[in-house]
């Protein structure tokens, strides 16, 4: 029997894909692939009728079990978890918003599920916008062994499930644009050097969208840029073959690597003195604040990793910087501040509750 996702424990820790290391790991955060699959024999998501819903999760369940993502398989039915744990769940990577929303004038949908492994590398979600949606994480820039692990359980997953399939199309989904390959591949780059010189940035973001890939917040689709997070990605899969669409990026992120370095560089050389006060600054709020919202604290946590990576701060690993990150997010600081029962706090006590966190952290840390 599988038993429930416990809050506390699973606050406390973060994915392996977050230990701070991994090729061009100064800049690059992590890389992403996810595959959008449908099963033969059931109507696409948004036709899908409640029993039949309930029932094709069951089939996938028990195949997801069997295959042992990342050690044993956790499994978590949205219909039956609180909304905490979605809340912990998105905050992760590990679910989207469609998947398990929180609001409760937004009834989760019969059929809605993730699996995923110990280290959170390997996830699956069920009934999202596809059947299933399959996706790998892994820390720096590590394309190809993300598309290897993700390959390696789509071809899994195969032998057990028949996939809708089109000779000439592809791999059949919800959305016309992912048709064919079902890949998206994105990069979690952090920029904060092209993001004090925003003209620089702007070139970034023209030059991807001219090689038909997408720049969009630290969320994906539909977020806005938080603590100098960026995703870049690829927009259509059809007529593309995955080789292709993993070319397209593999051209276009160390172009934006080399532009970050060169750009920050030349501020430490030019603007030494006004960019350490900007480092310290953010470390002494994050010693010293009392209340900190969630967009501030990734400002100045973004000014700190920077401080780090051009050597004026010492004492601070990357993996801390990446696991506060995720912790200071509205369900994570309930759980470890707040308490794991209980409504969540307002935004006013909760930006207390997120100061005193940091607080914590912090003095834990020598510079």
């Amino acid at each position: 029997m599988v038993q429930p996702l416990d809050p506390q424990r699973f606050a406390q820790r973060v994915g392996s894909w977050l230990s701070g290391t991994g090729p061009e790991s100064d800049v690059v955060v992590s890389c992403r692939m996810r595959l959008a699959r449908n099963l033969e024999g059931y109507p696409f998501v948004l036709r899908l009728e409640d029993a039949r819903a309930k029932e094709l999760s069951e089939r996938v369940r028990g195949v997801l079990e069997g295959q042992h993502i990342d050690g044993e398989t956790i499994w978590v039915g949205m219909d039956e978890a609180p909304t905490l744990v979605k809340l912990l769940l998105r905050e992760r990577y590990l679910v989207s918003r469609d998947l398990a929303p929180t609001d409760p004038r937004m009834p989760t949908k019969p059929g809605r599920g993730v699996a995923f492994g110990e280290q959170e590398s390997l996830a699956v979600m069920v009934n999202e916008e596809d059947h299933l949606r399959l996706q790998c994480l892994a820390a720096g820039y590590d394309l190809r062994s993300a598309f290897e692990r993700i390959r390696a359980l789509d071809q899994a997953l195969e032998k057990e499930l028949s996939f809708a399939f089109h000779a000439d199309f592809g791999y059949l989904t919800g959305c016309p644009t992912n048709v064919g390959t079902g890949l998206r591949a994105s990069v979690m780059m952090h920029l904060p050097a092209l993001g004090l010189v925003r003209s620089e940035l702007e070139k970034v973001i023209h030059a991807a969208q001219r090689t038909g890939l997408a720049v969009r917040g630290m969320y994906g689709e539909g977020s806005r840029a938080a603590g100098d997070f960026y995703q870049v990605s690829n927009q259509i899969t059809l007529g593309r073959s995955e080789e292709s669409l993993l070319e397209e990026l593999e051209e276009l992120v160390p172009c934006i690597l080399a532009f970050e370095r060169r750009v920050r560089e030349e501020l430490h050389a030019t603007q030494k003195a006004a960019l350490e006060d900007r480092v310290r600054r953010s470390y002494g709020m994050l010693r010293t604040a009392r209340s900190l919202a969630t967009d501030v604290a990734l400002m100045h946590l973004s000014n700190v990793r920077l401080g780090i990576l051009l050597g004026i701060l010492s004492g601070i690993s990357l993996a801390d910087l990446q696991h506060v990150a995720v912790q200071i997010q509205k369900g994570h600081v309930h759980v470890l501040v707040g308490g794991s029962d209980g409504k969540i706090a307002e935004t006013t006590e909760r930006d207390r509750q997120r100061a005193s966190f940091l607080r914590r952290r912090f003095a834990e840390f020598s510079s």
